[in-house]
C-alpha cells in the first residue's frame, strides 16, 4: 500500500498535530498557501514533498513553486493545484485519477466522472467554524481511495 499525505492552507503554521498524521506517508503533497520555507522544511522531514504555489505564497522562497503540477504514482496520474475553480480541463478527459486541491479551507472528498476530487481542509489558522485537517490519497492493488482526517487541536487554535 501507498500512502501519500495531503495537506493545504497551513498558512506558515505547521502543527505537530499535523506532523504526527503525516507520518508514515510514502509522499506529501502540499497544495498551496504554505505561508512560509520552513513548512516546507518540516513536511521533508517526513516524506519527500510535492508542493504548488496558493495565493498567499509571495517571495523569493516561492517563486520556484509551480501553479499546478501532475504526479504519477503506481501507474495512477494526479493533478494538484490550489484553487479548483483554476482547473481549465475535464479531469477525465485529461486522463487524471485524482485531482487534489486546497483554497476554500474545507475539506472535501468526492468522485465525479471516475477523478477522485480531494480538498483536505486547512492545516492552519482555524477559519470560522471549520475543522482542522488534513488528507490522504491510498494506493492499494491498482485501487486509490482518499481520506479526510480531522486534527485534534483546541478549538481557540
Amino acid at each position: 500500500m501507498r500512502n501519500i499525505g495531503v495537506i493545504s492552507d497551513t498558512h506558515g503554521l505547521m502543527r505537530p498535530e499535523a506532523i504526527a498524521a503525516l507520518r508514515g506517508s510514502d509522499l506529501i503533497l502540499h497544495a498551496g498557501d504554505i505561508g512560509r520555507i520552513e513548512v516546507l522544511l518540516a513536511l521533508q522531514q517526513i516524506a519527500p514533498v510535492v508542493a504548488v504555489r496558493g495565493n498567499v505564497d509571495k517571495g523569493a522562497w516561492a517563486a520556484s513553486l509551480p501553479e499546478r503540477e501532475v504526479i504519477c504514482v503506481d501507474g495512477r496520474s494526479i493533478c494538484l493545484l490550489h484553487n479548483l475553480k483554476e482547473l481549465n480541463l475535464n479531469p477525465a478527459t485529461a486522463g487524471f485519477n485524482a485531482v487534489v486541491s486546497g483554497h476554500s479551507h474545507q475539506p472535501k472528498l468526492q468522485i465525479e466522472e471516475t477523478v477522485l476530487y480531494l480538498n483536505p481542509g486547512s492545516a492552519g489558522p482555524r477559519r470560522f467554524k471549520l475543522p482542522v485537517s488534513i488528507g490522504r490519497l491510498l494506493l492499494s492493488d491498482g485501487e486509490l481511495r482518499g481520506e479526510v482526517v480531522e486534527l485534534d487541536v483546541p478549538r481557540s487554535t
